[in-house]
């Protein structure tokens, strides 16, 4: 289980840059917003907050009950519920659009997950996907460059399945899905944070990726500190390059 307030003040700023045009891409036309929105893999909430703000009726779902608690305290305006892809506890056509932000690239069956999407969003309804291009991620990949150059041995998570890379690959199995209309964009931008709170927030909100380096004794820790420090210093001014992919499709 996350610390869902240290994710808060870390990593979910960093997915934040992409809800803007994640909501746009669920918009029927200009001005349209849809009415029943599912917020996937909801993390503390910044679609769901987003997504309330349009005024439409918000349903947030994540795994982890600590998430949970918080989106519920922050947002008592939306239904909140526990959920794990790619199984969802709705009835078919029980969505205009369907938002899932950074949750598609964690989930184990992706073909099962996109059908699954499809079946509870009403003909009509779209679906917006965001994930990392893994090979531009630097604000998190510092992290693990920081453990390789203090000598610490790691295994980062398995990649559950590879098509989030491919975009053509992806984009056909939203096809296959029964998915049409289907497009995917790159987003870019310099994620702009005080880098010493950038090693806080990810380091204590832990999680599957860098909890290893909260497990590390103090002295471990510290070489993996100095050598984080060594290599975001460059990034400081200029923020850390961030690369993700935004896919939408309609039913």
């Amino acid at each position: 289980m996350r610390d869902p307030e240290a994710y808060d003040r870390g990593f979910a700023r960093l997915t934040s840059h992409t809800v803007e045009p994640l909501l746009a891409a669920l918009a029927r036309g200009p001005g349209q917003r849809p009415e029943r929105v599912l917020d996937l893999g909801c993390g503390t909430g910044v679609v769901t907050a987003a997504a309330l703000a349009t005024g439409a009726e918000v349903t947030a779902v994540d795994t982890d009950p600590a998430m949970l608690e918080l989106v519920a305290r922050r947002h008592p305006g939306a239904t909140v519920g526990r959920a794990t892809l790619p199984a969802l506890p709705f009835e078919d056509a029980s969505f205009d659009a369907v938002a899932g932000n950074f949750v598609v690239n964690h989930v184990a069956d992706t073909p099962a997950t996109l059908a699954e999407l499809h079946r509870v969003l009403r003909p009509g309804g779209a679906v917006a996907l965001t994930w990392w291009k893994s090979d531009e991620m630097t604000a998190t990949n510092v992290f693990a460059e920081a453990l390789a150059a203090a000598g610490v041995p790691y295994e980062p998570p398995a990649r559950p399945f590879d098509a989030v890379d491919r975009p053509e690959r992806f984009a056909g199995l939203l096809a296959q899905a029964g998915f049409t209309e289907v497009g995917v964009r790159t987003l870019r931008w310099r994620h702009q944070v005080d880098v010493a709170a950038w090693w806080t927030g990810i380091v204590r909100a832990g999680g599957p990726r860098f909890e290893t380096i909260a497990r590390q004794p103090p002295e471990t820790a510290a070489r993996v500190r100095a050598c984080y420090d060594r290599l975001a210093a460059p990034y400081a001014a200029t923020g850390f390059p961030v690369c993700a992919r935004l896919a939408r499709g309609l039913r």
